[in-house]
């Protein structure tokens, strides 16, 4: 791994690079099509609301990678998480550490926070991606099934 590699925090000003990296992450996924965030919707949620943070990683001057984080909570612990939303290295970047990197900041920043842990989803189908956290000590968390209500279902919820 390169030595000069380094993490900045996104500043407002890297507002389209987020929705780059998002878009490029979502097509890897597959997903795409369900990108529905703009630089407005990212700019108010991450740097008005404070609901969220990203840090790059960087070579040089450049960003190969991001990470979008927030805290969570849990009652178990009684403390504060990190939940890794994205995590993403551009494709030239991969297989060099950069990935493992990034996690390794994030668990520092938990740790330095007092966090109780550091989690995030993972596609079934992405072998690839469950190899490496696997090798990296993190669990499946088999016993648990993610549930979601989202558009239309959300708003006939909360009437």
């Amino acid at each position: 791994m390169d030595m000069n590699l380094h993490f900045r925090y996104a500043q407002r000003k890297d507002v389209s690079l987020i929705l780059r990296f998002i878009q490029e992450l979502a097509e890897y996924e597959k997903m795409l099509n369900e990108v529905v965030c703009d630089e407005e919707t990212l700019e108010e949620w991450i740097f008005d609301k404070e609901k969220a943070e990203v840090i790059f990683a960087c070579l040089g001057d450049k960003e190969i990678g991001f990470a979008l984080f927030f805290h969570n909570f849990s009652t178990f612990l009684g403390r504060a998480g990190l939940y890794l939303e994205d995590l993403y290295v551009s494709p030239e970047y991969r297989g060099n550490g950069y990935g493992k990197a990034i996690l390794k900041k994030l668990a520092a920043i938990a740790v330095e926070r007092k966090c109780g842990r550091l989690e995030w989803w993972c596609l079934d189908w992405n072998k690839s991606s469950i190899d490496f956290y696997l090798s990296l000590g993190a669990e499946p968390m088999s016993d648990w099934t993610v549930y979601r209500i989202a558009g239309e279902t959300l708003n006939k919820l909360a009437k």
